[in-house]
């Protein structure tokens, strides 16, 4: 609890007891993943880290990946009804979101860790049962003073269907089957889960008559009040391919100052040293990003490996002028996948290939003229170096990379120019 406390990850508690009760035997902790797309996106790195803080510090994490709860749709946070998923989609993004979470949690044993996925029970409930056994513990009156239902009884144009309505029946029904079961005793999730926690809480202990408790996160913003994770272009996804390791990089490297600190709490595992040496750096030398460089780096590590966040630093440092002899070819491929491309055969170099062609022939200039112009005017750099020859030539010694030139007009605008046999 410490733990969280001082990274900032706890809204609210449902005991003031909860450190107590986590110190006083080794614990099973669980978030649920409802599969509403392939991926997770960044909004969902809190829940998982804190779940992950937990495993650290000797709990058991059970992943739960809602393969029934997302048939249904959580109305928490919603304004109008969710599209309902066929249970081909929900059953596939299911799969994409369990194979994501297990690069976070040591699953190599269920004593170290478990994943489960709610349709292997609630798709085989019976109703009648369900009704008798669960329905008659929640208060109708209660169910409707929850934010989640009360905001949408008041929007005439879409109010809550009785499907989103029961959901929060079907959450506390995964907190009480989880308790009996796995012998799991807190729930954690964001803010908009905490009516759901204390339905699931006091169905355990109508039913078990056991005592489990409930942690929340806050919904976080950035320091100008923009939704976190979120860019013009859309969402920050942990999958790579909607995604790339190279882009997540650019995302945490443009964090503000007011925010470094805060997130480098939040979504890395450096200790209390390192992050206090980090903020005198943020508070006395910001111009230096190097609260933003070393964020950057550990949060892409910690969701696509090492390798690919050496990679994505690497090709960040080349496309922002950090000229590079000899790249990784795992470099040159997220190169290739961030840059566009243009393609010349060795045989064109041999013959002394103009440099003006191949900024037409790139898309760097409209016309030989412009191309000149360009050069002209110093806006033209050939692997790091100015050309402002207009009679420039290219050969195969302008290859300095295995089978690759780099090429820029003016200042950000690059390409890959792929040399093939």
């Amino acid at each position: 609890m410490e733990e969280l406390r001082w990274r900032g990850f706890l809204e609210s508690v449902t005991s003031e007891d909860l450190d107590a009760f986590l110190n006083a035997e080794r614990r099973t902790l669980y978030v649920g993943f409802d599969p509403t797309a392939d991926s997770l996106h960044l909004g969902s790195l809190i829940p998982v880290m804190a779940l992950a803080h937990a495993q650290r510090h000797g709990h058991r994490p059970l992943v739960l990946v809602g393969g029934g709860t997302g048939l249904i749709g959580d109305p928490s946070g919603k304004s109008a009804e969710r599209t309902l998923l066929t249970v081909e989609k929900t059953r596939e993004n299911a799969e994409g979101i369990r194979r994501q979470l297990s690069r976070f949690f040591d699953l190599s044993s269920e004593e170290r860790g478990l994943m489960r996925n709610n349709a292997d029970w609630l798709t085989g409930l019976n109703l009648i049962e369900f009704l008798r056994d669960i329905g008659k513990h929640f208060s109708v009156n209660e169910m409707v003073k929850r934010d989640a239902v009360r905001l949408r009884l008041t929007e005439r144009d879409h109010g809550i269907s009785y499907t989103e309505f029961s959901y929060m029946l079907l959450q506390a029904y995964d907190f009480y089957h989880l308790c009996r079961h796995e012998d799991c005793t807190i729930q954690m999730g964001g803010s908009d889960q905490w009516g759901n926690i204390l339905s699931g809480k006091e169905l355990i202990r109508r039913i078990l008559g056991r005592e489990s408790e409930g942690i929340t996160f806050p919904l976080l913003t950035t320091s100008t009040g923009r939704k976190f994770g979120k860019t013009e272009e859309g969402a920050v996804w942990l999958s790579a391919e909607r995604t790339s390791p190279y882009q997540m990089y650019q995302y945490w490297l443009q964090t503000a100052d007011a925010d470094v600190v805060r997130y480098l709490k939040l979504f890395t595992f450096l200790n209390r040293e390192r992050i206090a040496e980090l903020a005198a750096e943020v508070e006395h030398r910001p111009e230096a990003r190097e609260g933003q460089r070393v964020l950057a780096f550990e949060c892409t590590a910690v969701v696509h490996g090492p390798g690919a966040a050496q990679s994505a630093e690497a090709a960040s440092r080349i496309l922002f002028g950090d000229w590079e002899q000899s790249p990784s070819p795992e470099t040159l491929w997220m190169l290739a996948r961030e840059v566009p491309q243009a393609e010349v055969t060795r045989a064109e170099l041999d013959g002394q290939l103009a440099l003006v062609d191949l900024l037409v022939r790139s898309g760097l200039a409209e016309s030989k003229g412009a191309a000149r112009k360009l050069m002209e005017g110093g806006g033209v750099y050939l692997n790091g170096v100015r050309e402002n020859q207009v009679k420039r030539q290219l050969s195969t010694a302008d290859v300095p990379w295995a089978q690759a030139m780099l090429l820029r007009s003016g200042k950000k605008n690059y390409r890959l120019v792929m040399v093939k046999d």
